[in-house]
């Protein structure tokens, strides 16, 4: 086993902190967890994890530039991920100038790279869901977050320096354990989870669209622990350095996800409608899938767990119990 360790940003967060779990489970202890450690809402997702070392976000570059021997892989998921965050400061500083350093100190070691982007670097979608390399530079995300996750794909595409091997993951909605700190941002099964239990019921956004019916806005909702599996292909394969579209490719209604929950509630559905807030209404997706041919040609066969699979699990093994992954 070679004494190289991997290093993990976001490893205190929902995905970054599935990930280590997923690689402790591997047999992979050699862990660097960075993160924001002094926000304590978040400590129970790693306290039972295996690593050896913990740095905090705002000392890791100073020390990576100076360790760099040391790394045999950057698993980059740590971001600023709130898509109501309009301070366009922070966003160029958390999502765009520190993956920069990030890449750059992983060319100048060789170390392989994978890092976070997001579906929110589509927009409205009217260019399509496609990670096709040629499209990403026109794509028009709809907010902020989405334009600093958007912005880095553009400058990674056209580094001439790379590291040995980099893959961009365009996560699209993510869901599972994990993410118990993470408020307004936290998936729709959580939230449907937590006001079935205090209320019996769950309020939905009604649509403000005429093609689209109540609750019938659709997304490609990907279970975590498929998202990590992806990763772990990656890091053990390395096919060809690219961007790549990660969801299920298959798009459903936020309906169908809050039924799904209900049944993994054993409890009667029972579901209103609200408008959308001003604030994030016009910069709302109606519709999302993600294109996943090219993860597929990469080799990557395993089947997506599906909506209802996925929330089964999610909800009978982990928000009933409280439990972490």
């Amino acid at each position: 086993m070679s004494t190289k360790k991997i290093v993990v940003t976001g490893a205190a967060g929902f995905i970054g902190s599935c990930l280590v779990g997923r690689l402790n489970e591997e047999g992979l202890d050699n862990l660097i967890l960075v993160d924001d450690f002094s926000k304590t809402e978040k400590s129970a997702n790693y306290t039972t994890k295996k690593y050896t070392q913990k740095i905090e976000r705002s000392e890791f570059l100073a020390w990576f530039k100076n360790h760099g021997e040391e790394i045999s892989f950057v698993l980059h998921i740590g971001a600023r991920t709130d898509t109501a965050e309009f301070s366009w400061d922070l966003l160029l500083d958390l999502n765009l100038h520190y993956t920069q350093e990030i890449w750059k100190i992983c060319t100048q070691y060789q170390i392989p790279l994978i890092y976070a982007s997001s579906a929110a670097t589509y927009g409205a979608g009217e260019l399509g869901y496609s990670d096709d390399h040629a499209m990403i530079p026109r794509l028009q995300p709809l907010n902020p977050y989405g334009k600093s996750k958007q912005e880095f794909d553009v400058w990674a595409l056209a580094q001439e320096k790379t590291p040995s091997f980099w893959a961009g993951l365009k996560f699209f909605n993510v869901y599972g354990p994990n993410e118990y700190h993470k408020a307004r941002m936290a998936s729709v099964v959580f939230h449907t989870f937590n006001q079935v239990k205090e209320t019996g019921k769950m309020k939905l956004f009604r649509s403000h669209r005429p093609d689209f019916e109540n609750g019938k806005q659709l997304r490609d909702f990907v279970y975590v622990k498929d998202v990590v599996e992806v990763i772990l292909f990656l890091m053990q394969n390395k096919p060809q350095s690219a961007i790549y579209n990660l969801g299920t490719g298959k798009a459903q209604t936020f309906l169908e996800l809050t039924q799904a929950t209900f049944k993994a509630m054993k409890k009667a559905e029972d579901i209103d409608f609200i408008d959308i807030p001003q604030d994030i209404r016009d910069k709302y997706q109606y519709y999302t899938q993600a294109d996943m041919q090219k993860l597929r040609n990469a080799g990557y066969q395993k089947p997506f767990a599906t909506l209802a699979e996925g929330v089964k699990d999610y909800v009978e093994n982990y928000l009933i119990p409280s439990k972490y992954y």
